[in-house]
């Protein structure tokens, strides 16, 4: 009897209580062995340093410590572990750089990056995003470093160190750009057409995976959004609402190249919604044609004297050779030092 009029909202902030503790608890243990891990690499290096161990013994001491931690401590010390140990503390010689929000197994993943730049922007937008291990792995995989230099153009190396500084940072609308953007969680399949409206779809039941490639800050509001001028019927393709640069988004696949006449459509829709779907406070939408290829020369034509908040980027239904970016990167850097 006393269980029926027990009130729900007790039994509810008691729960939301306990949820929070074990929050806590699990960031506190998380923290505890990120630390303990990096104290472990640190005592290795030292004994290396101190003992002078030549570079040739350095895979036995591994392969020693390995065994002998096994025996004594149990799981967790694999040889792979101990290595990634080591690397934690070369690769961060101060523990108070290490981010709390992140575990083990994210740092796993970071230690597994060479370029020190490409590592310390996962890191930021891991902790930033709050992505999880499997979608810090896919970010990885998908060389979202890479592509945001890229996206941006003349990539130079202030550019870079921002990047790996601050992580992605949302001040105009260009910053939400991606070229090209990626959609190998669809498994379309890479020799065949798609319609439009399967792609649409596809993307709208794979939502959870499309926003995590958009990028922060981005809200599903609605597909095929009507638009009535006059007595005629337009639709746009995909609607979203970003929060942080607190703008609409729309987007308009094209399964072809670039045309001209896609930028005035898009002008169109732009228009409509700063005219009659903002509110108060909304800055002005953003427009962004998807398309399987454009042409720049056909970009800069078509946008001339049109809204500047539309773009134009890319999209691949599988994951971009991540040498040949690396190469694009650099090449980009490379001219932009020659023009220095």
């Amino acid at each position: 009897m006393v269980l029926e009029i027990l009130d729900k909202n007790i039994i509810s902030e008691i729960k939301q209580i306990m949820n929070i503790a074990r929050e806590n608890v699990a960031r506190h243990i998380n923290n505890e062995l990120l630390l303990a891990y990096w104290q472990i690499g640190k005592t290795i290096v030292e004994y290396e340093q101190n003992g002078n161990v030549k570079a040739k013994y350095g895979e036995k001491l591994i392969i020693g410590l390995s065994k002998r931690l096994t025996q004594e401590l149990g799981k967790g010390f694999s040889r792979s572990n101990i290595k990634k140990m080591r690397t934690l503390f070369i690769k961060y010689k101060k523990s108070q750089t290490l981010s709390g929000d992140l575990s083990w197994s994210h740092y796993c993943e970071l230690l597994s990056i060479s370029d020190d730049s490409a590592r310390s922007f996962y890191e930021k937008e891991a902790t930033n995003s709050k992505w999880s291990v499997r979608e810090l792995k896919r970010q990885i995989a998908t060389s979202l470093f890479e592509r945001l230099l890229l996206s941006k153009g003349d990539a130079n190396k202030e550019q870079v160190l921002q990047l790996a500084q601050e992580g992605i940072t949302y001040h105009q609308p260009q910053d939400i750009l991606r070229d090209p953007y990626v959609f190998e969680f669809l498994a379309l399949p890479e020799d065949k057409p798609v319609l439009e409206k399967d792609l649409e779809k596809a993307l709208i039941i794979q939502i959870e995976h499309f926003l995590l490639e958009l990028g922060r800050g981005f809200m599903f509001v609605g597909s095929q959004q009507r638009i009535t001028l006059g007595n005629t019927h337009y639709y746009v393709d995909l609607v979203f609402y970003n929060k942080i640069l607190k703008a609409y988004v729309l987007i308009d696949l094209k399964m072809t190249n670039l045309r001209p006449e896609h930028f005035g459509q898009m002008n169109m829709y732009v228009n409509y919604y700063h005219g009659e779907v903002n509110d108060e406070g909304d800055n002005p939408p953003i427009g962004i044609l998807l398309c399987t290829d454009k042409d720049i020369v056909v970009a800069e034509y078509a946008l001339g004297g049109l809204s500047t908040n539309i773009f134009a980027s890319t999209y691949v239904k599988y994951i971009p050779n991540k040498e040949q970016l690396i190469r694009q990167v650099e090449y980009v850097l490379s001219q932009n030092r020659e023009s220095e």
